[in-house]
């Protein structure tokens, strides 16, 4: 695959870039990209050094930079190197403008601001550590979420996504011959939502869990016809009770996390 270099200069911590880039990239095949991420860039002496490193491996070069001077140089520096310089904002911030009727602020890294929402997500991040697995019980109804699935339906990563968008997430595992605790059933406040998957793939991922400890035995955990009686009781259970399932066979954490905030918000309007 033909190797190119992505330099990602920004003001911020360069999330945004990266998410940016990646999500682009995605569309394209056979390429193998080298980022180069440049954050909390705020000077000219970091520009310089930045623009020595594009000179070593020149590539596409996207930024986010609001300061109009290093802006200037930045580009000035790109052209001088004849490497293509994007800045990824400027329709997005030009669109807004002209809605709002007015001009942006130019305030380097003001999505990071320490506002209620920044707190929300941390508070968020909070609570779903404390109830992973099924820890906690008794704070489940403070959940805005609660996952309920059996063993590797990526409950853990999906909870730790979705508690990144400020939404306090618990999650509890379905096991066989263990009742769900008493207060999964009598939640009055959060979404509930079962994650199931195809028991072939549940059965692989098991084993790579198992070889990833040096667990080399054959257990009930692996056994496929195990595994679909696990998965068909786990659906009965979300079907009895009339919580949505999602099957995650073929979906990435972001997917999943999409689809349940989609769910999460119809719930909220017809709850709340």
């Amino acid at each position: 695959m033909p190797e190119i270099h992505v330099h990602l200069v920004s003001d911020s911590t360069g999330e945004t870039l990266q998410s940016m880039s990646r999500a682009a990239l995605v569309q394209f095949e056979k390429v193998d990209p080298k980022e180069h991420v440049w954050s909390m860039t705020r000077t000219v002496r970091q520009l310089d050094d930045i623009l020595d490193s594009i000179n070593k491996n020149p590539g596409l070069v996207l930024f986010t930079l609001v300061n109009k001077d290093l802006r200037r140089t930045l580009e000035k520096g790109c052209k001088k190197l004849k490497v293509p310089c994007v800045s990824v904002l400027d329709p997005v911030l030009m669109a807004y403008s002209g809605y709002l009727g007015q001009e942006s602020r130019n305030l380097p890294g003001r999505q990071h601001t320490l506002n209620q929402e920044y707190f929300d997500r941390i508070e968020a991040l909070n609570y779903t550590m404390a109830h992973d697995d099924g820890q906690m019980p008794d704070g489940l109804n403070d959940a805005d979420i609660v996952l309920v699935g059996v063993s590797r339906t990526s409950k853990t990563p999906t909870s730790f996504y979705l508690a990144h968008r400020g939404l306090k997430t618990a999650n509890v595992p379905i096991v066989p011959a263990i009742p769900l605790p008493e207060q999964v059933f009598t939640l009055n406040k959060p979404l509930v939502v079962g994650l199931t998957t195809s028991p072939d793939r549940l059965s692989q991922i098991r084993k790579n869990r198992l070889l990833s400890l040096k667990e080399t035995h054959e257990t009930d955990y692996v056994d496929k016809d195990r595994i679909k009686e696990e998965v068909i009781e786990a659906r009965k259970l979300c079907t009895k009770k009339g919580w949505p399932i999602i099957d995650v066979s073929r979906r990435s954490v972001e997917e999943t996390a999409a689809q349940i905030i989609t769910l999460f918000n119809t719930h909220r309007k017809d709850h709340f």
